[in-house]
């Protein structure tokens, strides 16, 4: 199912970059709660997966044209400031996605009504920090803005058509950019300029194109499993 790996997909590798913070969250405090947003994006990343095939094999041993995740999820941590904003941007997507998911009665709906939960607290930390950088102190107001220009271009190629997964793109792009402008005017923060929905914007990951770092991540996540084929613990 193509819907299944592409949001599947999506979950799988935002979970390994948030995992990447264990042991360098600026406070403890943190370092749980991107564990946990991490932990509950690895589990919707493995009924997905099982969706469209035997989770394992999908994660470990597909290339790196096999993914479907968008380009956005992909992206480096940067500093805090910089996986806040990737954070803020996709975890409004995703829990606007499920609860459209939710009232409908497709394949994706038992996990949609689950994880939306789920999602609507990665949403409420993300826009919590967005909150507390953005109306911070100078510094912390420019490296949030400058997280928020970088990752803007990734943003677009959330709302393209994903086959299998029926909903109105349109309307969840607008709902999006609604939820966005509000946080970050809140924020004392602006909507970044460049590249709307429609126009040209980077991401190709939906049809296997990624960018420069997805490939030494990938390499990582699926060391293990390679280098001990068959392995039981």
């Amino acid at each position: 199912m193509t819907a299944a790996l592409a949001l599947g997909d999506d979950a799988l590798v935002l979970s390994h970059r948030l995992g990447e913070w264990a042991g360098h969250a600026p406070v403890l405090e943190e370092e749980v709660a991107l564990a946990n947003i991490a932990l509950d994006l690895l589990g919707q990343a493995r009924v997905l997966l099982s969706l469209a095939g035997d989770e394992d094999e999908l994660a470990y041993l597909r290339e790196e044209r096999a993914f479907r995740n968008a380009q956005l999820a992909e992206q480096p941590n940067g500093d805090f400031a910089h996986t806040i904003a990737r954070q803020l941007y996709f975890s409004t997507y995703q829990e606007l996605l499920y609860e459209e998911l939710a009232r409908g009665d497709g394949p994706f709906a038992p996990l949609a009504a689950k994880a939306v939960k789920e999602v609507a607290y990665h949403r409420d930390h993300a826009e919590h920090w967005t909150l507390r950088l953005g109306d911070g102190t100078e510094e912390s107001h420019q490296r949030m803005r400058r997280g928020l220009d970088e990752l803007w271009r990734f943003t677009g190629e959330l709302f393209e058509p994903v086959e299998g997964c029926e909903v109105d793109w349109s309307a969840l792009h607008d709902a999006w950019l609604s939820r966005i402008t509000a946080v970050l005017t809140r924020a004392t923060l602006s909507v970044p300029e460049g590249p709307r929905r429609g126009a040209w914007a980077a991401g190709a990951g939906r049809q296997g194109i990624h960018t420069e770092p997805f490939g030494p991540m990938l390499a990582q996540m699926q060391h293990l499993h390679r280098s001990h084929p068959g392995a039981a613990w």
